[in-house]
């Protein structure tokens, strides 16, 4: 047994027992450690206004030497901890749940997700398979059933259906990867498991897919040699009839399209893919489809939006992220398939040591079959606890504020002729740029985020420069809005 002692030293049980390790934290420091620390991350996210957007100032290499260079020797007192995160940690700091932060997509953590998180923490289970944390596995399957529920999507991704069932990924881009692997599977009917050939393989996306694909791709062997960028239409949309010319000119070279990825609500954009239409095209030549809705799909939790679904019944998997527009602090990407076979036979591997008669008697799933790596933490308790804690309803009351927040930013800029809006914006992004050309954007994009008032994100559409308003976190009122907007005013002249 451990003894508790003082800091720095070690202590003996007896006056002949072996030496033992000294405690680092006692139960009873560690109670009065995270009362300090809860009340810091309260104080900062009630205060973050304080601060500027991102430190304009900091320049690669500040934090780290602002740091002790070498390790200590001995245990320090938390106090000091917490002093290092006031005067190194946050200068350092991109804040991501600034009010006035309308870059990238949002990466929102409400105060029920981070009890949710540290729960999880304070647990420490390893949920890898159903024997070694059966809660771990048993929530995470309802959570997944209970997200089918209240964002309406098809029953085929449920656990209780015959083919399909979901589970939590880290990220959409492992999400992504674990379709293209799934696809690989069913297009080869698993003999890429044992010769790795991959060489006839063709997959499908567009120029505002997302990165992971040409990410994943690699991964799995297939290479960007053979990822056709399929072209969009006015809207930055796939166009079918382009993935039916290319699909059939690879069908004629002796090629196997295997995987297409469509999109609800495109990075660069918020651009749509016409999901159901592709869908055709993929069931008539057997590739899998794959619809990533990492930011929007989060939408159709208010009914209203529910149109974000359109074509998902025709899918083999999908995803979309709680963590960016629910509440639910990173890592939280909800995955579904409609054909569970094909990810398993991907995936699944089955040392001795993994065995148990629970899941081979096919009563049990075992999430490290679903994904990736083989260990997983319980991420389904901050899901549990946001739903429960915060309630649907305030989550649906922010999305229709953010949508609505975006609708009058559009008449702003629509009103300012030194401005155009260059996409439609269906949701909470708006892409925007000066008529005067890429130059003046791109200043007016880098002047902006120098202030640290506000911080945009710069994308390219049609060969233009674009600046995009992401209107995403959960803090952000109408004021924020037009103090941005008019910064970006004064800024314009």
């Amino acid at each position: 047994m451990l003894t508790t002692c003082t800091k720095g030293t070690s202590a003996r049980i007896g006056s002949a027992g072996p030496r033992v390790p000294c405690v680092p934290v006692t139960p009873e420091e560690f109670r009065q450690n995270g009362y300090a620390l809860i009340d810091w991350i309260t104080d900062y996210v009630e205060g973050i206004e304080a601060f500027p957007v991102v430190n304009p100032e900091l320049k690669p290499g500040d934090v780290r030497a602002s740091l002790p260079a070498h390790p200590p020797s001995a245990t320090e007192p938390f106090d000091a901890v917490l002093r290092d995160l006031d005067a190194v940690i946050l200068p350092g700091i991109t804040h991501w749940q600034h009010p006035s932060f309308f870059a990238y997509f949002p990466s929102n953590a409400s105060y029920s997700s981070i009890l949710g998180e540290l729960t999880s923490a304070g647990l420490g289970v390893q949920g890898m398979s159903w024997i070694t944390s059966p809660a771990c596995t048993e929530v995470e399957t309802l959570m997944l059933d209970w997200m089918q529920e209240l964002l309406g999507l098809p029953q085929r991704f449920r656990s209780d259906s015959a083919t399909g069932g979901g589970v939590i990924q880290g990220s959409a881009s492992e999400a992504t990867l674990a379709a293209i692997l799934a696809a690989r599977w069913r297009a080869t009917s698993g003999q890429v498991n044992h010769d790795g050939d991959t060489s006839t393989l063709v997959a499908y996306a567009t120029t505002q897919s997302h990165s992971s694909i040409e990410k994943g791709l690699r991964i799995a062997g297939i290479g960007v040699e053979r990822m056709r960028i399929v072209p969009v239409d006015q809207h930055y949309a796939m166009r079918v009839d382009e993935l039916t010319r290319m699909m059939a000119a690879d069908i004629g070279a002796g090629l196997t399209p295997f995987f297409v990825c469509a999109t609800h609500g495109t990075t660069s954009s918020t651009a749509f893919d016409p999901t159901a239409e592709i869908a055709a095209v993929c069931h008539a030549n057997n590739a899998w489809l794959h619809v990533d809705a990492a930011m929007s799909g989060i939408a159709a939790l208010a009914p209203e939006y529910r149109w974000v679904n359109n074509g998902l019944e025709l899918a083999d998997s999908y995803c979309t992220n709680p963590h960016k527009w629910m509440g639910v602090n990173f890592d939280c990407d909800l995955f579904w398939t409609a054909d569970r076979a094909a990810l398993l036979g991907a995936l699944s591997i089955l040392p001795e040591y993994l065995r148990s008669q629970a899941a081979e008697s096919g009563a049990v799933i075992d999430y490290r079959d679903w994904q990736v790596p083989l260990g997983r933490r319980f991420r389904s308790l901050k899901l549990w606890f946001t739903i429960r804690c915060d309630g649907i309803e305030s989550i649906q009351a922010m999305i229709r504020e953010h949508v609505r927040l975006t609708e009058l930013l559009a008449q702003w800029v629509e009103a300012d002729s030194r401005f155009e809006i260059v996409a439609p914006h269906p949701l909470n992004l708006l892409c925007l740029r000066l008529r005067e050309g890429n130059e003046a954007t791109d200043s007016l994009i880098e002047r902006t985020n120098l202030t640290g008032k506000a911080l945009f994100t710069r994308t390219v559409l049609n060969s233009q420069s674009t600046l995009r308003f992401s209107i995403g976190s959960r803090l952000t009122t109408e004021r924020h809005v037009l103090e941005a907007w008019r910064l970006l005013q004064s800024l314009a002249q």
